[in-house]
């Protein structure tokens, strides 16, 4: 028997039966909440209504047609504080349905009997160009196939998947299962050009120029939001970027040998922080450091995701502000320099402000620090799109309604407009921008 590699193994999700079981307590609401809890409209009320009476083929019609991500999202959306949060079986014995699992489950059994319920839309002639092929562009060039389009994404990098394929470890989400859910868009005719950047001054205007009709901007955010003094060719330091990255490369032996045995400490608080935390400890770290600034209560990081974390003995150091790092001899790594916090009155995101205590400067001595503070556009990103006005931080400014952005037949959206965001959110950007490019182009 094959033996499981912590790194790399994802986790089995249910099988039909236990879908089936799960659905049967489904409580068939009226209006059902849980659907107005999933921000990309993937209906977890209907296909599991459909499920309960057994309708197999029609739940997963209903899942493959409203979100073509259906099963990543059912693998990764933190369905506790979206739609489960919403069902109103919270409170009754066994709890709220777990809709993630069952949404799993149908779309591997989809893939398991060989059903597919998408079709090509009548050939149009209008061609239309996706920069980007992360959750948002994914879904909207699957909306546009769908509806006869001839849709080309264009991803910088070598292969489709953006986030899902370079943000997110093997063993939560794991490369083959994401190249099964691209298989769908293959079937619909998207074609992807990978290794091909769209950049250059006016890179996206040019597109129209070429002749595709409408042009969706999704590139996302891959260039980290680093410490204050941090020196990128620090040995030991490294962004979750790209510690995250290798980690999908095949890069574990080289990572082990930077990891195993140190004393690792990673900075910020969301789920990124705990992937690159947990990730850490995979390869044999001795001890992790999870620091904070804020609360335990305030991190944006899932509860479920923390206590796991707290499980593995994982440490949390909260309230403590790093403000830079110390070398030894020879310019290796060797402390955090923090400073204790305190909170105060609530800022613009409506959690309390982390205020600097006086005279609290201390060190935390590592081996290993890996910076999880957030992503922002990579920097010369906007001359691809120079006439699109964007936010101060170099974020598109997009309508949320249509995702047009200020120059017309450009749509944008995903975290190059949100920020660093949910990927049901970039689904639903996705099928924002499809609805209103199929509107333009009907006029």
């Amino acid at each position: 028997m094959k033996k499981s590699n912590p790194l790399t193994d994802m986790s089995k999700g249910w099988d039909l039966a236990e879908a089936i079981a799960e659905a049967d307590r489904c409580l068939l609401c009226h209006d059902a909440p849980c659907s107005t809890g999933c921000p990309g409209g993937t209906d977890p009320g209907q296909f599991i209504s459909k499920l309960k009476f057994r309708n197999v083929t029609g739940a997963i019609r209903t899942i493959k047609q409203n979100n073509i991500l259906g099963g990543a999202c059912g693998v990764l959306c933190p369905t506790a504080q979206l739609c489960e949060r919403e069902c109103s079986a919270v409170g009754l014995p066994g709890g709220p349905i777990q809709i993630g699992q069952i949404q799993r489950a149908l779309v591997e059994h989809a893939w398991a009997i060989g059903f597919n319920p998408l079709e090509k839309g009548a050939r149009r002639k209008e061609k239309i160009a996706i920069v980007g092929s992360g959750p948002a562009g994914l879904s909207c060039a699957a909306e546009l196939a769908q509806a006869g389009f001839r849709v080309t994404v264009f991803e910088a990098k070598a292969k489709a998947g953006g986030v899902l394929r370079y943000g997110v470890p093997a063993y939560r989400f794991a490369p083959k299962f994401l190249d099964r859910e691209l298989k769908d868009l293959d079937a619909l005719g998207v074609v992807f050009k990978c290794s091909t950047p769209i950049q250059g001054k006016g890179a996206a205007e040019k597109l129209l120029k070429k002749g595709f009709a409408a042009v969706f901007l999704a590139p996302g955010l891959w260039e980290p939001i680093r410490l204050k003094g941090s020196t990128p060719s620090l040995p030991g330091l490294f962004t979750a970027t790209e510690f995250l990255c290798a980690l999908r490369d095949g890069k574990q032996s080289q990572l082990a040998r930077s990891v195993k045995g140190k004393r690792v400490a990673v900075i910020g608080g969301g789920s990124v922080a705990v992937d690159s935390a947990e990730s850490a400890f995979k390869l044999g770290a001795s001890d992790v450091y999870v620091i904070y600034r804020r609360s335990y209560t305030q991190m944006p990081a899932e509860d479920d995701e923390k206590q796991d974390l707290l499980q593995a003995g994982i440490h949390f150091l909260l309230l403590n502000q790093p403000v830079g790092y110390r070398t030894g001899a020879r310019g290796r790594l060797r402390a955090v320099q923090l400073v204790r916090t305190e909170l105060g009155d609530k800022d613009a995101s409506g959690r309390r402000r982390p205020i600097e205590v006086p005279d609290s400067q201390w060190e935390l001595p590592v081996d290993v620090v890996i910076e999880a503070i957030g992503t922002k556009p990579v920097v010369g990103a906007e001359e691809g799109y120079p006439s699109v006005k964007r936010t101060k931080g170099g974020l598109i400014t997009a309508n949320p309604k249509t995702g047009a952005t200020s120059v017309k037949k450009i749509y944008a959206g995903g975290d190059i407009v949100r920020g660093p965001a949910l990927i049901i959110e970039a689904v639903k950007d996705g099928k924002t921008a499809a609805k209103a490019i199929l509107k333009q182009l009907k006029k």
